[in-house]
């Protein structure tokens, strides 16, 4: 009894922080998990009198790694908060912004939340669903993943040549002549390369905090190539948010399957993501659409957010499969408890953990999306949205110094400096993560 005590106390204080780092840009899941991972061992002897009434250690971390992959899973759901209601552009730049961003500027932004909690909790139920098709699939018989392993550089190669080519912006050449996709793809190509060169120099750079922590070089790089610029746009325009209608979506039959097909294309791009290394749930939003052959910003939302809870969840089952840790999340989890390989029919215990962790913790990140939502949407109007955004940008840049440092601090200006490049032009700022695919594509490149 005791134990389900406790993994609850744990979920919910999961739960509580994914909150935190899902509404504050910056604060990502992978630097709390990096955090828990050094403290684990701090965690444990607070945990003493409960090692003494006969819990065994073993379970305390498992506990702890339940504590992260209910951070997980909640800031999959929550990070749609921000997306909606801080990073909102002006009109004009409608282009370059997620669809949420216009559900915002016509007042309908708790629409949006309540469409990606639906994205969100709709991929867990899939991903339940699909657990033993991920088993087979990934790992015996079929092996996928060696298969997939041995063609990586293909694949990869496959999926930009994807992204670019489905890159539908229309850039003027110039004033006598008319607008050209030709002209956008062009674009998008040298924001990929950019991108990537910078991501081969970036990745080779060793950072460290001026107080010890743990420091990642993608912190400042990711946040700088997609969040900083859109916080910027967002201050400098200072766009005129109109009150918000709290109004749940209504769904017509037509509307409810063009939902469901969207959670199942969404979940199953989201299972991609967790295993190939270097794409990210917007690539794999990207292949869902396509797939689908849709593009109503109401069904990108949907798409998007169950390919985010969609590799949240399949990164860990696929880290039970083939031993590989695909997210910090899922790093942080391989450090902490021991990984029983899955390779027979029964789940390993650890997993099965980790599982009633994810699905309580979707529950009450479903819920808790929605009313969260709701009472943003009602107060939004009258928010200072200037300081919001200023103070936002504050945050992320303070955070980038005491965890990187002063080198941090200069890879964050020049991702920066990359990232406003889509949103000027309008092409997709996905086209960024030629920052790890390039790099990646490169260690894969056969013979090199």
């Amino acid at each position: 009894m005791i134990e389900l005590v406790l993994i609850i106390i744990f979920c919910l204080l999961g739960v509580a922080t994914g909150v935190l780092t899902g509404l504050l840009p910056g604060l990502h899941v992978n630097n709390v998990a990096l955090i828990l991972l050094s403290a684990s061992a701090g965690i444990v002897a607070l945990c003493s009198p409960f090692i003494a009434a006969g819990l065994s250690e073993e379970f305390i971390y498992v506990l702890i790694a339940g504590y992260v992959i209910s951070v997980s899973t909640s800031h999959s759901f929550h990070d749609v908060l921000p997306t909606t209601f801080i990073g909102a552009p002006d009109e004009d730049n409608a282009l370059s912004v997620l669809p949420a961003h216009s559900f915002l500027l016509e007042g309908k932004g708790y629409q949006a939340i309540a469409y990606s909690a639906l994205g969100s909790y709709g991929a867990i139920v899939i991903c339940l669903l699909l657990l033993y098709v991920i088993r087979f699939t990934i790992g015996n018989p079929l092996n996928l993943y060696s298969t997939l392993n041995d063609i990586m550089f293909y694949v990869l190669l496959a999926i930009t040549i994807l992204m670019l080519g489905t890159e539908k912006t229309q850039i003027p050449e110039n004033k006598n002549r008319p607008s050209s996709y030709l002209a956008g793809t062009l674009f998008a190509f040298f924001v990929f390369v950019l991108s990537g060169v910078f991501g081969i120099i970036a990745l080779d750079i060793h950072l460290t905090s001026p107080f010890g922590l743990d420091a990642s070089v993608l912190f400042p790089t990711l946040a700088g190539l997609f969040g900083m610029p859109t916080l910027l746009t967002s201050l400098l325009e200072k766009p005129n948010i109109p009150p918000q209608e709290i109004k749940k979506p209504t769904f017509s039959k037509k509307e409810k399957k063009d939902s469901i097909l969207s959670v199942i294309t969404g979940s199953l791009a989201g299972i991609l993501v967790s295993i190939i290394p270097g794409i990210t749930s917007s690539t794999g939003t990207i292949l869902a659409m396509n797939a689908r052959q849709a593009s109503g910003k109401d069904q990108t939302i949907v798409t998007l957010s169950a390919v985010n809870t969609a590799s949240a969840f399949s990164v860990i089952v696929v880290l039970f499969i083939i031993l590989r840790p695909r997210s910090g999340a899922a790093l942080a989890v391989s450090n902490l408890i021991v990984l029983q390989e899955w390779t027979q029919v029964s789940i390993p215990l650890n997993l099965t953990y980790l599982l009633i962790f994810i699905i309580l913790a979707g529950g009450l990140s479903y819920f808790s999306t929605l009313f969260i939502g709701k009472s943003f949407a009602k107060k939004f109007a009258n928010v200072p949205y200037t300081l919001l955004v200023s103070l936002t940008i504050l945050l992320v840049t303070g955070m980038v110094a005491i965890f990187t440092g002063i080198l941090g601090l200069y890879l964050l200006l020049s991702a920066t400096i990359i990232g406003f490049l889509p949103i000027h032009w309008g092409v997709r700022r996905s086209h960024c993560m030629g920052f790890l695919l390039i790099p990646i594509m490169l260690y894969f490149f056969p013979g090199f």
